[in-house]
């Protein structure tokens, strides 16, 4: 083993940060990318800016939710399958339990006061470290006037014309293929980290460590496929049934997914409350509400949605059938697409067109979390919104008059104890979610 690679975390090391990352994944994409920048990037100094960049905009491409994509490309490139695994499912494990329990008490209980108390002072908290990582990448990731650019239009495609997420992307990787030199003429100075990073230092020394690795991500991405389409085949085609209409529908969603959970919730909302009848228009917005206030992928919502569809259909053992159905053929698609992709991504880090397309969308991600971060505070500060028509714009603004209070100086406390005395990630998300929680009982 070289220098290199002993200095990498071990796997039990890894195992407990990316268990802290799953615990503390809160606030949807931009809350959960954020975090794991901050944990991998700025504190251990695993991965450097632009490697965390590239495979952050690899996964941004693929449909499900990129997060969780991201947290199982950066275990892969350290420990291989097994770590792109344990990093992935880790990522998604807190937050499905959570769901499940949530889920169970709304269907036995109704709401609990308590644990949305507790919740919404994560989520305050949540907002202010998205703002953080606009700032933190966006200072990394602009670099020129082009980026600038590109990073204004998605903002403007994605709050004013409601342009599709995936055509954002999609738009800004295909100019930057075409004028890479816009994009990349800074892109190679920049101070990114990238000597001190362990596994860039790692893939430095050994260049062909990637492409060891290359074979059995295959393997495990073709077996990946297999064990999401053999049990959804069977269900669909011989259980059938409201458990075979749950395999096929959800099987659908995990390759329509592109721009994550709220880029397909109409279309599930539509479906599920219209068409299958398995929840109503109101529990729907429960669900997205549960699945906003627990930490993991706010794809999560499916779940829900899932475990509703089985509870109707046979009770509490059939939620639980419909919720562990729904999970399985939404995420194994997830870990397929990384580990059959990922090695060819890494493989082309050194082209400058590849490069320059990755760029272009790394400076459209920016707009992205910048709309993200927008959405999220109106959402999180005001109880109402309106949205105004300007000719092909559609601006979505605050009613001012529906500001809650409790959330503004609990996001106020978590600004202060960020920016201005520094207490850290946990400190900060104790702090906010122990004041929401006294806020709910006073």
């Amino acid at each position: 083993m070289n220098m290199p690679e002993r200095r990498l975390p071990t796997f039990g090391q890894a195992f407990r940060v990316w268990l802290k990352i799953g615990l503390l994944s809160f606030g949807g994409p931009a809350g959960q990318i954020a975090l794991m920048h901050r944990v991998v990037v700025d504190e251990l100094k695993w991965v450097g800016e632009r490697r965390f960049l590239h495979a952050l905009n690899f996964c941004t491409l693929l449909p499900g939710p990129e997060a969780q994509q991201l947290a199982t490309y950066l275990g892969w490139l350290m420990h291989g399958v097994r770590g792109g695994l344990m990093a992935g499912l880790l990522f998604i494990l807190p937050g499905a339990l959570v769901m499940l329990l949530l889920s169970l008490s709304f269907v036995l209980l109704g709401h609990l006061p308590l644990i949305a108390g507790l919740f919404f002072g994560l989520k305050c908290a949540v907002l202010v470290l998205v703002v953080e990582a606009l700032l933190r990448v966006g200072r990394r990731a602009l670099k020129g006037k082009a980026a600038y650019a590109m990073a204004a239009a998605a903002f403007i495609g994605l709050f004013l014309l409601k342009i599709p997420f995936p055509l954002i992307v999609i738009g800004a990787g295909v100019i930057g293929l075409l004028a890479p030199r816009h994009f990349t003429h800074r892109w190679h100075e920049a101070d990114d980290g990238s000597a001190t990073a362990l596994v860039d230092a790692l893939l430095l020394a050994d260049p062909q460590r990637a492409q060891r690795l290359a074979g059995q991500a295959r393997r495990a991405g073709i077996a990946a496929v297999a064990l999401w389409l053999v049990p959804a085949l069977f269900l669909i085609l011989v259980t059938g049934g409201t458990y075979g209409d749950i395999a096929a529908f959800f099987s659908k969603m995990a390759v329509v997914t592109m721009g994550g959970a709220y880029a397909v919730l109409a279309y599930v909302a539509q479906d599920a409350v219209q068409s299958y009848h398995w929840l109503t228009g109101p529990e729907m917005l429960t669900g997205l509400g549960l699945a906003e206030t627990t930490p993991g992928p706010l794809i999560l919502v499916l779940q829900f949605v899932g475990f509703l569809a089985g509870f109707r259909e046979g009770g509490v053992p059939g939620a639980f059938a419909g919720a562990v159905i729904t999970l399985w053929v939404t995420f194994a698609p997830c870990f397929a697409f990384v580990f059959l992709g990922a090695p060819w991504i890494e493989r082309m880090q050194g082209s400058r067109l590849l490069a320059g397309g990755l760029a272009a969308i790394t400076a459209a991600v920016v707009g992205v979390i910048a709309n993200l971060a927008l959405w999220f505070a109106l959402h999180v500060l005001f109880e109402a919104q309106s949205t105004v028509a300007l000719g092909p714009l559609r601006l979505d603004l605050p009613v001012l008059s529906s500001i809650d209070p409790t959330a503004a100086i609990l996001a106020l406390l978590a600004a202060l104890a960020l920016f201005r005395f520094r207490l850290g990630l946990l400190a900060t998300l104790a702090l906010t979610s122990a004041c929401g929680l006294i806020l709910t009982l006073i």
